[in-house]
C-alpha cells in the first residue's frame, strides 16, 4: 500500500451501513435458531488479512504484511469489521448445512416408520400363560396387516393381469389373420392349379393356361438336372461368342485358346473357372510385359482392310466389380523386342478415375500423345457384368471400338501402321500399367479375322473421336532426358538451347523455348515445319528429341490463323 485512499464521506457511510446490515441480519438468523453461542466469539477475530494463509496468497496474489505496519484508525475499524463478517458467514453456512442436515434425517425416519407400518412382522404369540384377550387383538392385527398386503398384491396382479390379457388377446388376432391369409392363398392356389389341370383336358382350348406345368424331363446317365442343362438354347454361354457375330462362319482364327492344344471334347466345354484355358494377368507381376499376353495378328492390309483382308479383333472377356483398371495394346510387329515403346492403340477402362472413364491413345518413342477420354456412363456396362465382347476393327480411317455392338469411339490413326514388309500387327494384354499397377479381368477368347465395316455413316457424328484434330505440332519439337534443374538454372537452360537451335530459326531467328524447372524436358518451336524437320534430323545426336504433340485450343488457333491469313491474301490480291 504506497497510500491510503479512501471514498468519499457519503460512500464510505453506505459502506458501513450495508455492512452493518449483514451483520444484524446474521444475529437474527442465529437467535432464531436457538444458537447459544455468543456474538462476541464469532466476533473474535484473528486478523487473516495481516497473516493470510499459503493457499489464499497463492490463489489471490496477496502479500503479507509486515510487523512495522500500523493501519490508520479507519482502516483498522473496517479491517476488524471485515473479519468480523467473514466469520458470521462461516457460522452461517455452517447453521444452514446443520438445517439441511436435520431436515434430511427427520425425512428418512418417515419414510422409515412408513415403511415398517405397511409392512410391520408378524410378533410373537405371548407367553403360554397370557391372556385369551391379548391373544385375539394380536390375531386381529396380524389380519388387517395381511389383509393390507394382500390388496396391494391384488392391486398390482390385476393391472399386470390386464396388460397382459390385452398383449395376448392382440397376439391372437394376429395369429388368425396370418391364418386366415395363408389358408385363402392355399386354397386359390389350388383352385388355379384344379383350373389348369381342367384346361388342360379340355379339348377345344379356348380357355387360358393360367398356370404352366413342369415337365419332367428324363435324365440322362442318371444325371440330375441342372442350370447347365436347363439352359435356353439362345443363351450364350460365358465362354463363347454369340452366334449372332458370325464369327466362325467368316473364317478366321482364335488366338486363344489355341484350338490345336485343347481337345474337341474340352473345347465345347470350356469353363470360365479353369485357369489353364482362360488367361489372367499374373499375380506379383513387376512390369507391363511381366507375363502378358502376347500373340500377332497376320495378314493385315490396310489397303484391302474395307473388302476382304483381316481387320477385326474380338474378345470375350469379364471385368470383376472390384476392379480398377485393365488394358490392351495393338502395337507394330517389332514392338516387343523394343519394350512396346511405341504403340497404335491403347484401350484402357478406369473405374474410379473422374468418375469412371475409358482412355484410348497411342505411344510413339515412349510419349504418350493426346488421350481420348470417353465416361463409362455412356457406355454398355463393363465393369461386374458376368461377360461381354469387344471388338476392334482396324481400318483405313483408324480404329473403331464396339461393345456388344455399340460403336463406342473411335480413334484415329496417328502413325504408320506397318513398320515392315510382313504384314502383321502385335496383340498385348499387359499384366500391369506404367507404374506396376496390377491389371485386373479375365479373357476366354481372342478371335482375328475378317467382317464387313461396322461403323454405320448416317451415325458417325456422334462417336467420340471421330474427325479430331491432328495432335502432332509441324513446328514444334519435344526434348527429353534432361538433367533436372533448379529454378535460379532456368535462363542458363534456356539460353543453351537457344544457342543449340539458333541456326534453325530462319531469316527472324523465331526460336521459342519452353524450360520447366525440375522437370527432364523442354520444347523448342521454331520458324517453319521444314526447319523443325531438317532440326529432327541434325540434333538428334546432341539430344534425345521427337515431335511435339499440340493440344486442341494451338490446334484451333492455328486453323484460324491460317484462315485470316488466307482472307488476307485474297484482299491483297484483289487491291492489286
Amino acid at each position: 500500500r504506497k497510500q491510503s485512499q479512501f471514498p468519499s464521506s457519503q460512500v464510505q457511510l453506505l459502506h458501513c451501513v450495508w455492512i452493518i446490515a449483514i451483520a444484524v441480519n446474521t444475529m437474527a438468523s442465529m437467535n432464531a435458531t436457538g444458537d447459544r453461542r455468543t456474538a462476541g466469539s464469532v466476533s473474535a477475530t484473528n486478523f487473516s488479512w495481516r497473516n493470510p494463509p499459503p493457499e489464499k496468497s497463492k490463489k489471490f496474489g496477496i502479500v503479507a504484511l509486515g510487523d512495522d505496519f500500523e493501519p490508520t484508525p479507519q482502516e483498522e475499524i473496517l479491517l476488524e469489521m471485515y473479519d468480523t463478517i467473514k466469520a458470521y458467514e462461516k457460522h452461517a453456512t455452517s447453521l444452514r448445512k446443520d438445517a439441511a442436515l436435520r431436515k434430511l434425517q427427520a425425512r428418512n425416519a418417515d419414510f422409515e416408520n412408513k415403511r415398517k407400518t405397511r409392512r410391520k412382522p408378524k410378533k410373537a404369540s405371548k407367553a403360554k400363560g397370557g391372556s385369551d384377550s391379548d391373544q385375539e387383538e394380536e390375531e386381529e392385527d396380524n389380519n388387517e396387516e395381511d389383509e393390507s398386503d394382500e390388496e396391494d398384491k391384488m392391486e398390482s396382479k390385476t393391472k399386470y393381469e390386464k396388460r397382459e390379457a390385452k398383449l395376448q388377446e392382440w397376439r391372437d388376432e394376429v395369429e388368425e389373420a396370418k391364418a386366415k391369409s395363408g389358408k385363402t392363398a392355399k386354397e386359390e392356389q389350388e383352385k388355379m392349379i384344379a383350373e389348369q389341370l381342367a384346361d388342360d383336358n379340355d379339348d377345344d382350348g379356348l380357355r387360358e393356361t393360367v398356370l404352366t406345368k413342369k415337365r419332367k424331363t428324363a435324365d440322362i446317365d442318371g444325371a440330375q438336372s441342372s442350370l447347365l442343362f436347363n439352359m435356353k438354347p439362345d443363351q450364350t454361354p460365358q465362354h463363347d461368342f454369340s452366334s449372332n457375330l458370325e464369327l466362325e462362319s467368316r473364317g478366321g482364327k482364335f488366338l486363344f485358346p489355341k484350338v490345336d492344344s485343347v481337345d474337341d471334347d474340352d473345347l465345347m466345354q470350356l469353363a470360365g473357372t479353369d485357369r489353364k484355358k482362360v488367361w489372367e494377368p499374373p499375380e506379383g507381376a513387376v512390369g507391363p510385359n511381366d507375363g502378358a499376353f502376347l500373340e500377332y495378328l497376320d495378314d493385315f492390309d490396310v489397303e484391302a482392310s474395307s473388302s476382304s483382308g483381316n481387320n477385326t479383333v474380338a474378345i470375350k472377356f469379364e471385368v470383376p466389380q472390384d476392379s480398377r483398371r485393365f488394358s490392351f495394346n495393338i502395337a507394330q510387329s517389332n514392338q516387343p523386342d523394343r519394350d512396346f515403346e511405341s504403340i497404335l492403340f491403347h484401350f484402357n477402362p478406369r473405374q474410379r478415375e473422374r468418375g469412371g472413364q475409358v482412355v484410348m491413345n497411342d505411344k510413339e518413342d515412349g510419349i504418350w500423345g493426346q488421350n481420348l477420354s470417353v465416361p463409362l456412363s455412356q457406355l454398355p456396362v463393363i465393369f461386374g457384368k458376368e461377360a461381354l465382347t469387344l471388338q476392334i476393327q482396324i481400318h483405313q480411317e483408324g480404329f473403331d471400338v464396339f461393345i456388344d455392338d455399340v460403336h463406342c469411339a473411335r480413334l484415329e490413326h496417328r502413325q504408320d501402321l506397318l513398320s515392315d514388309d510382313n504384314n502383321r500387327l502385335c496383340l498385348q494384354f499387359p499384366s500391369t500399367d506404367d507404374y506396376s499397377n496390377p491389371e485386373n479381368w479375365k479373357v476366354f477368347k481372342v478371335w482375328w479375322g475378317f467382317k464387313p465395316i461396322m461403323a454405320k455413316s448416317d451415325k458417325l457424328s456422334s462417336v467420340p473421336g471421330v474427325n479430331s484434330f491432328n495432335s502432332v505440332h509441324p513446328r514444334k519439337l519435344f526434348l527429353r532426358g534432361l538433367p533436372k534443374i533448379i529454378p535460379a538454372e532456368l535462363d542458363i537452360r534456356r539460353a543453351e538451347i537457344e544457342r543449340a537451335f539458333a541456326k534453325y530459326g530462319g531469316s527472324r531467328g523465331l526460336v521459342k523455348v519452353v524450360v520447366y524447372a525440375r522437370k527432364t524436358f523442354a520444347t523448342v518451336e521454331l520458324e517453319s515445319e521444314r526447319l523443325a524437320d531438317l532440326a529432327l534430323q541434325e540434333m538428334s545426336g546432341a539430344y534425345q528429341i521427337n515431335r511435339a504433340r499440340r493440344t486442341k485450343h494451338e490446334a484451333l488457333q492455328e486453323e484460324r490463323l491460317a484462315k485470316e491469313q488466307a482472307a488476307a491474301g485474297g484482299v491483297r490480291k484483289d487491291m492489286g
